[in-house]
């Protein structure tokens, strides 16, 4: 039985990269990060236990090519492990173009990075995958870091974010907005939990203009965008508005759009472009973003038909961010 999913079609490529870094096999990447005490394997599974295996053995490539780097950081770990993930991306497919493997590698070197202060999920409150993401960053950066990651989630709907912040131990922040004023105001904070969950705050929007006022509130650096929840309504009108603002005020800003892709949502056959047609997600996230991914934030196999990696992008983030982490540790013994 083959080691993961469309093996035939990605093992010569990922071979290649291997010999570069002098590693045998596949198989052989776990056996290197085991050695130093860590299974990126297995991290990998607990961020997103329904990850394909190719996601797997792509974070267990990416580490191991760390280690033999010689990387020191975990954010030089999380570089390299962007080169293992790109490895993965299936030649000729929508990954491989837009070299989703590095920018997965590079945002997460960015949120290991003290520069970075404030990262948003700017998703859908029904997406589990941005609190499954989240709960992967919060238990693991800040032990890279050394000023503490503010991790949010900004998305539509006041009760959803409840909801979402009390199944998994968040802190939901209610807010009211003054439309006279065109300020945000915070009428509430409730912890649903006293761990390291509760650093993640939580916001429900009414709409765009409050989701825009979150993010100056908050101060957001990076922030990545969902594609559910009408993303018409308030994802990407959110990124984009934001990032529009941004530039007005001279501050950085790196806007990464998740999901789109061929056929992507909204009806792309009604988008005038016919059935070659991306779609409007995919079209939004051209306009506002920096880093362009593949695939949806949640669903695994959606990614992998974009010839990636069967893990939500959103879980990618966590996961890429707690392979970097043990890599460091591992080197630091």
């Amino acid at each position: 039985m083959a080691l993961f999913e469309s093996y035939e079609r990605r093992i010569d490529k990922i071979n290649g990269v291997l010999k570069e870094y002098g590693i045998a096999s596949v198989e052989e990447c776990r056996d290197i990060c085991t050695a130093k005490g860590f299974d990126p394997y297995e991290i990998t599974k607990s961020i997103q236990p329904i990850a394909f295996e190719n996601a797997a053995w792509a974070y267990t490539v990416g580490a191991a090519i760390a280690i033999k780097k010689g990387c020191k950081t975990a954010a030089e770990a999380a570089e390299a492990i962007g080169v293992g993930l790109q490895s993965f991306c299936i030649p000729g497919s929508v990954a491989e173009d837009r070299k989703v493997g590095l920018g997965h590698g590079n945002l997460g070197a960015m949120l290991l990075r003290d520069e970075t202060e404030c990262f948003a999920f700017l998703a859908g409150h029904e997406s589990f995958a941005a609190a499954e993401g989240a709960i992967g960053i919060v238990k693991n950066a800040n032990k890279a870091r050394k000023k503490p990651l503010r991790v949010i989630l900004n998305g539509l709907g006041k009760d959803a974010a409840q909801i979402i912040s009390r199944i998994n131990g968040f802190t939901y922040v209610q807010t009211q907005f003054d439309y006279a004023a065109g300020e945000v105001n915070v009428v509430k904070e409730t912890a649903y939990s006293k761990g390291e969950r509760s650093a993640v705050r939580c916001y429900g929007a009414d709409d765009v203009r409050e989701g825009v006022a979150i993010m100056h509130k908050e101060g957001v650096d990076v922030s990545i965008t969902g594609n559910s929840t009408n993303p018409t309504r308030f994802q990407h009108p959110v990124a984009g508005t934001y990032k529009k603002e941004c530039v007005e005020q001279g501050k950085k800003y790196f806007s990464v759009a998740s999901g789109g892709g061929t056929g992507r949502t909204l009806h792309p056959d009604n988008m005038a472009a016919g059935p070659a047609s991306y779609g409007m997600t995919d079209t939004m996230g051209r306009m506002h973003s920096d880093a362009q991914f593949a695939g949806s934030s949640s669903v695994p196999a959606h990614v992998e038909m974009m010839g990636f990696l069967g893990m939500g992008n959103n879980p990618m983030v966590g996961a890429t961010v707690a392979v970097a982490v043990a890599v460091e540790q591992a080197v630091k013994g």
